[in-house]
């Protein structure tokens, strides 16, 4: 009978340290992190800025962030949740709806910090490459690097399309065509061969191309199922015809008024939760009691104080 060496001893775990919290949580990869706000020694103190991608279940977010001994701060921030605001009432977590964020973003920043006329970007949104030009103007571009978190690089993926926004927004952001829609890797990868890309399916992707492609299949093939899967978008009058004009008209829209509205920075109101019956994964019942304002705590408080003088 062979023995198995044991590795794990106790000098192992005297050796052993823990990682990061965020690591542990599967939400910081600190290695990344490092390359993206490393300082080059001869620029001390130079603000080193990154685009920020992240998307949820019901929305994409795009930040202009940099990094300080303190800890990040956000210069500039947009959500596809305002796309409401410009047009945009459907389909906010797709590739088309990151493309808008990430132009909004874009054109918030440069007006907010005074370079919107200088870099307009490409207004056209063809999907064909584009650098903003450096040399033309008396003032150099925004340049910042992509921070794509833990998204695997994947072609087509959504933070691409919030990068290609960015870019036609007026933003300096380094790049190729990659790992846009489009995008076709040659055969034989450890060659010279270069892959190919196509404007035209990337610029189909910018406008929803293939949500409706998608839309109209289901409605000829599975009729009562588009009618459960897009309720929302028969709702708001959006149908593969006019998909295209409505990722049109956001896109002018955003150039024109890229500013944030006071309607959407306003936080909600907390809403007090009445006690009830709560119900545990394992079936056991409990009750959860209201959150109690500031002003009803203080209440409560003199209430038993005055029960405990009257009991002395």
């Amino acid at each position: 009978m062979a023995l198995v060496k044991v590795t794990k001893t106790k000098a192992y775990f005297k050796r052993f340290q823990t990682k990061f919290r965020r690591r542990r949580e599967n939400k910081t990869d600190y290695q990344q992190r490092r390359g993206l706000i490393k300082q080059d020694k001869n620029k001390y103190n130079a603000l080193k800025y990154r685009l920020v991608v992240r998307a949820s279940n019901t929305k994409i977010v795009c930040q202009i962030v940099y990094a300080t001994i303190e800890g990040d701060r956000v210069l500039c921030a947009a959500e596809s949740t305002e796309l409401k605001r410009y047009g945009v009432a459907v389909g906010l977590k797709n590739y088309a709806a990151a493309y808008c964020t990430g132009l909004l973003v874009a054109r918030r920043l440069l007006k907010k910090i005074g370079l919107d006329k200088a870099f307009v970007g490409d207004e056209k949104a063809t999907g064909a490459e584009y650098h903003v030009a450096d040399g033309e103007h008396e003032r150099r571009p925004f340049k910042c690097v992509l921070d794509i978190g833990l998204v695997r690089t994947t072609i087509g993926n959504r933070v691409f399309g919030a990068l290609k926004g960015a870019v036609d927004g007026g933003l300096d952001i380094p790049h190729n065509t990659k790992r846009f829609p489009g995008y076709s890797p040659p055969d034989d990868r450890r060659g010279k061969q270069e892959g190919k890309y196509s404007p035209e399916v990337h610029r189909d992707r910018i406008f929803g191309k293939h949500v409706g492609e998608y839309m109209e299949s289901m409605k000829d093939d599975e009729p009562e199922e588009y009618q459960r899967h897009f309720s929302a978008f028969i709702k708001a009058g959006v149908t593969p015809d006019n998909i295209e004009a409505m990722y049109k008209k956001a896109h002018a829209a955003i150039r024109s008024n890229p500013e944030l509205s006071k309607k959407d920075n306003v936080r909600k109101p907390h809403t007090r939760v009445d006690r009830h019956t709560m119900r545990s994964p394992s079936g056991a019942t409990y009750m959860r009691c209201a959150k109690m304002s500031l002003e009803e705590r203080r209440e409560r408080i003199r209430q038993l104080l005055a029960t405990a003088g009257a009991s002395l």
